[in-house]
């Protein structure tokens, strides 16, 4: 009787072990399957921008308005943002090169570390979860509210007057927020280092300009372009395809801002690999 008993227990045992292994087998084969379908609309969706790239006319008022929305609404935070990254690089270089008595390193460090990654990296983190939800919200709350549809209907392609503009102002207007970004970042080392730290401020700016070069600054650029083109793509692309009711804008929002700041770093460690691997 204990042996029957046990042997029932063994296979019950196996059934649930082999149930188990298929529910995790079946759950990966989901994401697969939803990986490689999110992949397929994506790259549809890329294509059909390029598509209206190279079919005029363009919507040149969405246009502007967008480079106003993208470029000059967002330097307050990304001039902050960069403000006092360069201050905290300056304080933080010089905690760590005093022990090694190299304080004279401590303007190359922030120059460097400004138009190289942390002037793209964070201008396009805080663009990211300004701009991304924003254009997500919007073209979400159009998508529920079936003004896209009206826009098909009337013979207006939404991807041309809703998408293309945004992506073009992503793309032309994040290096320009990275340059100022670079500038207001040094700055703030600078200022850090000559009234805090006591450097000369002769000194400190000829070691900026003497480790500085057209490489770095250019390299920091071509990563803002791709960082404005991620941005303003998910933020669409998310917004075109969510779902009915505010919970749709609300996940549209969300997935715009999470894949975009991912999409940010990965990317980075990509061009980063690419443009300084020697």
């Amino acid at each position: 009787m204990s042996r029957t008993l046990f042997n029932l227990k063994r296979g019950s045992s196996l059934t649930d072990f082999l149930t188990l292994m298929l529910h995790f087998i079946a759950s990966i084969g989901r994401l697969t399957l939803l990986f490689l379908e999110t992949t397929g609309k994506l790259g549809i969706f890329v294509g059909n921008i390029f598509r209206q790239l190279v079919s005029p006319p363009y919507p040149w008022s969405q246009l502007w308005r967008q480079v106003i929305e993208i470029g000059y609404l967002s330097l307050p935070v990304v001039g902050l943002t960069a403000l006092f990254s360069g201050m905290v690089l300056a304080l933080q270089s010089y905690t760590g090169f005093s022990r090694f008595s190299a304080e004279g390193a401590i303007a190359t460090v922030v120059v460097l570390s400004m138009t190289r990654e942390l002037g793209p990296v964070l201008a396009g983190l805080m663009v990211a979860g300004r701009i991304g939800a924003s254009i997500a919200a919007e073209i979400a709350t159009m998508r529920v509210t079936e003004q896209i549809d009206a826009l098909t209907m009337l013979s207006t392609n939404p991807v041309k007057y809703l998408v293309l503009p945004r992506v073009i102002a992503g793309i032309t207007m994040l290096p320009v927020l990275v340059l100022i970004a670079d500038i207001i970042g040094v700055f703030g080392g600078y200022l850090v280092s000559t009234l805090k730290l006591g450097f000369s401020q002769g000194t400190y700016l000829t070691q900026t300009l003497k480790h500085l070069k057209a490489d770095d600054v250019i390299s920091g650029l071509i990563k803002a372009s791709a960082f404005g083109f991620i941005i303003t793509l998910m933020g669409c692309y998310t917004g075109f395809h969510a779902k009915r009711g505010a919970q749709g804008v609300g996940s549209a929002t969300t997935n715009a801002v999470v894949a975009g700041s991912i999409l940010i770093l990965i990317c980075n460690y990509i061009l980063t690999s690419l443009l300084f691997d020697k």
